[in-house]
């Protein structure tokens, strides 16, 4: 079970958390970027390799068990703000689809570069899957 946090007089965030409580186990996900499983961009568009990454947390965090409302920390790294922001739309939507939920403390930096030449974003996640959630998946 998680919590988004919102101190008193706060206006609630608008995408993201400004902070999440959780119980359970805790899952550190390696930044994600966009290619498939075996290990090949499809796209050269940000929005689509910021969906396809989004894709790969999900599966990541199902071999440990988990689901994407457990998700409780996304930290993404852009190469270029700009193509970020012009995709708002697209990851959204894919957001929605895929995650479901914007209860997640969320921050997004401007970097110079990624290791991987081709990846225009890499995103990093923690999640706490709660205790009882693993007893009944097991």
């Amino acid at each position: 079970m998680k919590q988004a946090l919102l101190p008193a007089g706060w206006v609630k965030p608008r995408g993201y958390a400004n902070g999440v409580a959780a119980r359970g186990t805790q899952v550190y996900i390696a930044g994600q970027i966009g290619w498939d499983e075996n290990a090949r961009f499809t796209s050269q568009e940000f929005g689509m390799q910021a969906v396809q990454a989004l894709r790969n947390i999900v599966a990541v965090l199902a071999a440990a068990g988990g689901r994407p409302e457990h998700l409780v920390r996304l930290t993404w790294y852009v190469v270029d703000k700009r193509e970020y922001l012009a995709s708002l739309k697209e990851i959204g939507a894919a957001f929605r689809e895929l995650i479901g939920d914007y209860d997640i403390a969320m921050s997004a930096v401007q970097v110079v570069a990624l290791v991987e030449d081709e990846a225009k974003v890499e995103i990093e996640a923690t999640a706490v899957i709660p205790d009882d959630a693993r007893l009944s998946a097991s």
